[in-house]
């Protein structure tokens, strides 16, 4: 199969991964987006669980990964529900990690063990196991493939950075004992930019913070009345919104008429309808400098800098009031 990507070009991939694009727990993420509730305030925000997927997948392969890592890559985000983190809110969960909980489920009840004992691979070794995986994922501060596509792939498509800017940055990325490290420190302040771009301008925007909440209170309302269950998560978005609608409650219809983009929102600290914090995200990327690894928070004041306004951030949460 050839496959093309909008950030890393065209590629061939092998057979066992071309089955698991065309498996239905992978063609499923077509239609969950990356951004939650984002897509009904803002047509424009609109990347999906595939698109990253298959991203994480090609970037894998970009760097010199295996192919077993490649399967992890594609295969990482399957059990993520509907509205993908909204349902963090929906549990009170604030770990935002309930597809983690339930990943190993989502694979033994799908076609994904048929496919991965084909091709004799063992899919518990593969997928139960993410921790193994250097370049999938790795804790923050560190870089991995995972929040590095995420990065990219929003800011890209949202217009906050160019394919050129794309292009430069991994290009400087290196893999050194086993770890994603960048080469320069332009690179590694240009990335932390952009990421603070993404969790803080982005996740924390606060049209993004008043869909989030307003979809969380219209689905925990219909969980309420029996009008979906846990188990409906598993569809697509738009599967579980006329789930919603066909059941003509009229509460819950009328939360769902307030999600749409003509919708007016700003900061409001000192008078606000919504308060919202999200999980701390920081980023210090590694930097291979004098035949060492160091983060480059040690070498760039600037890093220092916004990782500090970040915490802040992160630590204060966003007031939001609705106009």
């Amino acid at each position: 199969m050839i496959i093309s990507d909008n950030i890393y070009g065209e590629f061939e991939i092998d057979d066992v991964l071309a089955e698991l694009i065309s498996s239905k727990p992978v063609q499923r993420l077509k239609g969950i987006h990356q951004g939650g509730a984002s897509y009904l305030v803002n047509s424009q925000w609109n990347v999906t669980r595939y698109e990253h997927s298959v991203g994480v997948m090609l970037l894998i392969k970009q760097l010199g990964g295996s192919l077993e890592e490649q399967i992890a890559g594609l295969l990482h985000d399957v059990s993520h529900t509907a509205f993908s983190h909204v349902v963090d809110i929906v549990l009170e969960n604030k770990a935002e990690d309930y597809h983690e909980d339930i990943f190993v489920d989502v694979i033994r009840a799908s076609e994904i063990p048929n496919i991965l004992n084909n091709y004799n691979y063992d899919y518990e070794h593969l997928l139960f196991n993410i921790a193994k995986w250097n370049l999938l994922e790795q804790p923050a501060p560190e870089l991995c493939a995972d929040r590095v596509d995420y990065t990219l792939r929003d800011m890209y498509v949202y217009g906050q950075v160019s394919l050129e800017e794309i292009e430069k940055f991994l290009n400087d990325i290196i893999i050194y004992q086993g770890k994603i490290s960048l080469q320069s420190i332009e690179s590694a302040e240009w990335f932390v930019r952009t990421y603070y771009q993404e969790v803080l301008d982005f996740f924390m925007d606060p049209l993004n913070i008043y869909a989030y909440d307003k979809l969380a209170q219209t689905l925990k309302l219909a969980l309420d009345k029996k009008i979906i269950t846990l188990a409906d998560f598993l569809k697509e978005d738009n599967e579980l919104i006329e789930l919603m609608n066909s059941s003509k409650d009229r509460h819950v219809q009328s939360l769902l008429k307030q999600l749409h983009p003509n919708i007016k929102v700003r900061v409001g600290q000192g008078e606000f309808d919504i308060h919202q914090k999200n999980k701390t995200r920081i980023i210090d990327p590694l930097i291979y400098f004098n035949n060492r690894l160091i983060r480059a928070s040690a070498l760039s004041e600037d890093i220092r800098k916004m990782n500090a306004a970040a915490e802040e951030k992160f630590q204060q949460g966003v007031f939001v009031k609705i106009l």
